[in-house]
């Protein structure tokens, strides 16, 4: 099929240039006529015949290109027919074979990044700082409040929810930078809320502000890197994300060392986070919005000057051509809510949330959660070591799974992380290297494909809202699991439930080897045509 594609543009090229030659040669003769009318008169059946060998030449011309197209169009088509019931997207070879570059992504993906920060940092802060906070806020001596002492983490997590569905249609609303800068604002009223508290009620809405503010956040950083990056190294940038949010969890513990000595300096610590959030709204001031938004909102040129800025010159007219080619900025309504769950995006979206679930309900905050009870029971005391160890762990799979995820793909990491997950002790020494080894595992790719892949495969028109739904489903299954795990290890035992994050492995291994397709080296333009090849009629 490619080589006929490629036979046809030869004969295309060749037949414009012979007929570049006679179109040349019949301007000559017109140019010769009106200074000799005579000649004209003599050689009238020329000129009507170089006329008529021009029509009939642009309507061969757009035979010929119509062909072309049928050809591309309908070796689109079966590649996507193919990829479709393999479920995997390798089948199809890349349209444009590209060269490794950044370009000049690097700096807005730097500011985005600031963005996941923030994301750890809030999920963090809270752990070395509660019993601090706890003491010079009252709650530990009211029996009323002390019921409530959970609910300082838990708040968090539920605002999150709230704020992730938030951030999905502000995205496609107001774009991916504006959206940046707005969702600085709770991060910052949160941060000084939490700062200066001098209750537990207004520690509780600083939280929920802070809540909503990483909600936003975890919701709009992949959605913006998959749409900035380049195709070849998009799998890169996007593992880097969750590296990221590591980064912002280890700085929350760094940033509680001096605690010991000073114990109000929980305060400072929450204060700390006001400066990525001022540094990311005012880095979006400068960061070029994103093309594929820009275009899906009829604003082509403005698309345009995006690309320049994030790419070399001579990959604006590949990048404009995919975007178009793609359906982007279609004649068809923006997606709500409700077109999530349509026949037609119903199975993707679907795929999007079981990953997150998968995700979370495979026990990595409740496994992280016993890290300090493990790590005590092998004879480590010092719950800051463990801590460390344990996000050391983190950091390192996560930079494994960087350099991983454009050669091996995303759903053999998925498969192997959560294969790896599988057998994790809960007790003795063999617990510790366990515990170490599943955070490992995780961080290989239960950790950072799920956010980058779901803004491969899913559709221009719904990619916002889905991305926002599937981390909603994060949040809320987090949200669950905080809540509940030591109820239910008080009543089961630990054990058990170590039982059941083991049997969501193995069920989450079975389907993504079902469901799941890889993505590796395609761009978002054809990931949407191959999964969606009914949208080209309509493109």
């Amino acid at each position: 099929m490619q080589a006929s594609t490629h036979l046809l543009k030869g004969n295309l090229e060749f037949e414009i240039s012979k007929r570049r030659d006679l179109h040349c040669f019949g301007e000559v003769k017109e140019r010769k006529s009106t200074l000799n009318p005579n000649l004209c008169i003599r050689r009238g059946s020329i000129c009507s015949d170089l006329r008529s060998g021009a029509v009939s030449m642009g309507a061969e011309l757009a035979r010929a290109r119509d062909s072309i197209e049928s050809v591309v169009q309908s070796s689109i088509k079966s590649r996507s027919v193919k990829a479709q019931a393999s479920g995997d997207l390798e089948d199809l070879a890349p349209i444009n074979p590209r060269k490794k570059s950044a370009g000049s992504v690097l700096p807005f993906f730097g500011v985005a990044c600031l963005g996941a920060i923030l994301f750890g940092y809030h999920l963090g802060v809270v752990n070395g700082a509660l019993d601090y906070l706890s003491k010079d806020l009252g709650i530990s001596q009211n029996a009323v409040v002390q019921g409530m002492y959970r609910w300082v983490v838990s708040t968090l997590l539920a605002a999150a929810a709230v704020g992730s569905f938030t951030g999905g249609a502000m995205a496609d609303k107001f774009g991916r930078t504006r959206t940046f800068q707005l969702d600085a604002i709770p991060l910052i009223i949160g941060a000084v809320l939490t700062t200066i508290a001098p209750n537990f009620q207004t520690m509780i809405i600083g939280r929920l502000l802070a809540g909503i503010g990483i909600g936003i956040t975890s919701a709009i950083v992949p959605l913006y890197i998959s749409e900035i990056s380049p195709t070849e190294i998009r799998g890169a940038l996007g593992s880097v994300n969750q590296l990221f949010i590591c980064i912002g969890i280890l700085a929350a513990l760094v940033a509680g060392l001096p605690l010991s000595g000073n114990p109000i300096w929980w305060r400072a610590m929450f204060g700390l986070a006001v400066v990525p959030s001022i540094l990311l709204a005012v880095g979006m001031t400068y960061s070029p919005e994103s093309p594929r938004w820009l275009f899906q909102q009829g604003k082509i040129s403005e698309a345009e000057k995006s690309t320049r800025t994030l790419y070399e010159k001579e990959r604006v007219t590949e990048v404009m051509y995919e975007l178009s080619n793609a359906g982007q900025g279609s004649t068809e309504p923006e997606a709500g809510w409700f077109d999530l769950f349509s026949c037609r995006y119903r199975k993707v979206v679907s795929v999007g949330a079981a990953l997150f679930l998968f995700q979370q309900f495979a026990g990595i905050n409740a496994v992280v959660y016993y890290s300090t009870a493990v790590f005590r029971s092998a004879g480590i005391a010092s719950d800051v070591a463990a801590s460390a160890l344990v996000g050391a762990s983190n950091v390192f799979g996560t930079v494994i799974a960087s350099s991983l995820m454009d050669r091996q793909g995303r759903k053999s990491l998925l498969i192997t992380s959560f294969a790896g997950m599988v057998l994790t002790p809960y007790s003795g020494t063999l617990a510790v290297v366990g515990t170490v080894l599943y955070v490992l595992s995780f961080s290989l790719g239960a950790g950072p494909v799920p956010a980058l892949l779901l803004p491969e495969i899913f559709a221009s028109r719904i990619r916002a809202k889905a991305v926002a739904l599937s981390l909603g489903m994060h949040w809320i299954s987090n949200f669950v699991i905080g809540l509940y795990f030591l109820s239910v290890v008080d009543k089961f035992g630990i054990g058990a439930a170590y039982t059941v994050f083991a049997a969501v492995c193995l069920l989450a291994v079975l389907y993504i080897a079902g469901a799941v397709v890889e993505t590796k080296g395609r761009s978002l333009g054809e990931i949407e045509l191959a999964l969606n090849p009914s949208g080209l009629s309509s493109s």
